[in-house]
């Protein structure tokens, strides 16, 4: 996981923000001239806030090229495409706050006590379902490990004690930042 500056955090924000403003109004997004700790691979993921609830969040998990290009590719995938939510529209930008989460790779576990609340992410796994949760979820929800557990169960569309039951579970890192 990248230990970003100040600026980059600040650069990536506003490339984000570029990013939705550009798509709305149906042009390409400004080019940027990324500095060198952008240009390293890292998975993000980016969500939008509207009056302090959640407006949109898409993510990858593991890194598929530079970390500006993820950022740029989940802040227009969680305005526009993001299943829960309609597309964002031109009015609501401005009211949007926006986070990025930049993750570390992933660790399987094999002890759920290993999971640390306000400190792991979760993924979890079994057959074709698979639910992830952030780190920062189950702070701000006031969960415990066994409600994170259960909770990243369901989003999988699974019993939620399937992390009792033989489903894989894997935790990462982020850097949570936003504006």
């Amino acid at each position: 996981m990248p230990d970003l500056s100040q600026g980059a955090k600040k650069e990536l924000l506003g490339l984000a923000r570029a990013t939705i403003a550009a798509t709305l109004e149906g042009r390409c997004a400004r080019e940027i001239d990324p500095s060198p700790e952008l240009e390293q691979p890292a998975a993000a993921f980016v969500s939008l806030h509207k009056g302090g609830r959640l407006r949109g969040c898409i993510g990858t998990l593991e890194a598929r090229g530079p970390l500006h290009c993820a950022v740029a590719e989940m802040a227009r995938s969680a305005a526009f495409h993001d299943p829960r939510f309609p597309p964002l529209r031109a009015e609501e930008l401005d009211a949007v706050d926006l986070e990025i989460s930049v993750l570390s790779p992933l660790r399987r576990i094999a002890d759920p006590a290993e999971v640390e609340v306000g400190r792991h992410g979760l993924w979890i796994v079994q057959g074709g379902r698979r639910g992830v949760l952030l780190p920062q979820v189950p702070t701000t929800c006031g969960w415990d490990r066994e409600t994170f557990l259960a909770q990243t169960c369901g989003k999988a569309g699974l019993p939620p004690d399937a992390w009792k039951k033989g489903a894989e579970l894997y935790v990462f890192e982020a850097e949570v930042f936003g504006e």
